[in-house]
């Protein structure tokens, strides 16, 4: 199964952007936020990095646990997930990256002014003012700040991977 998960990475967008849209029409989810990150909420990629991460979570915290009695879920919910914040943290920055720089979806999705993203944006703008290269680097320039706030704020999470194989510390 994993396999053929890993498989869908090499499946390029153009091949499966027409079933995609059309199921996102039959949701209602057109020109909406829900069409336009719905999709891409579950990736390959995503399960692929999860996935090793917690192969490789130590045994003796997970087994500590059962001895002091955990359920399953517990473990999972209690031990797991507040150790895996760096790996979400990462996973969360290089999933908004890519669907920051989408183009191709965006056009196909949002149709009124107040839906369009900014690469549609900085289309139009290379448009009208293709002469003017400050002028496209300035905005070049603001449109990569979103990502570099969110990659700011949760930094602190990468040094804190390593903690996992000593324990949470509280």
């Amino acid at each position: 199964m994993f396999m053929m998960i890993l498989a869908t990475m090499m499946i390029p967008f153009e091949v499966i952007m027409i079933p995609l849209y059309l199921i996102v029409m039959k949701l209602g989810f057109q020109d909406s936020y829900l069409g336009l990150i719905t999709p891409f909420l579950v990736s390959a990629f995503g399960i692929f990095l999860m996935r090793q991460y917690y192969i490789n979570f130590p045994d003796a915290i997970l087994d500590a646990a059962r001895i002091d009695g955990a359920s399953e879920p517990m473990i999972f919910m209690r031990v797991i997930l507040p150790n895996s914040i760096p790996a979400i943290a990462t996973l969360a920055i290089l999933t908004f990256k890519s669907q920051w720089d989408n183009l191709l979806w965006p056009l196909l999705i949002a149709q009124t002014e107040e839906m369009k993203t900014i690469p549609l944006y900085i289309v139009r703008f290379t448009a009208e003012k293709h002469t003017d290269e400050g002028a496209m680097m300035a905005v070049a320039a603001i449109a990569s700040i979103p990502i570099l706030i969110l990659f700011l704020r949760l930094s602190k999470y990468f040094l804190g991977g390593a903690v996992v194989f000593t324990g949470k510390k509280g």
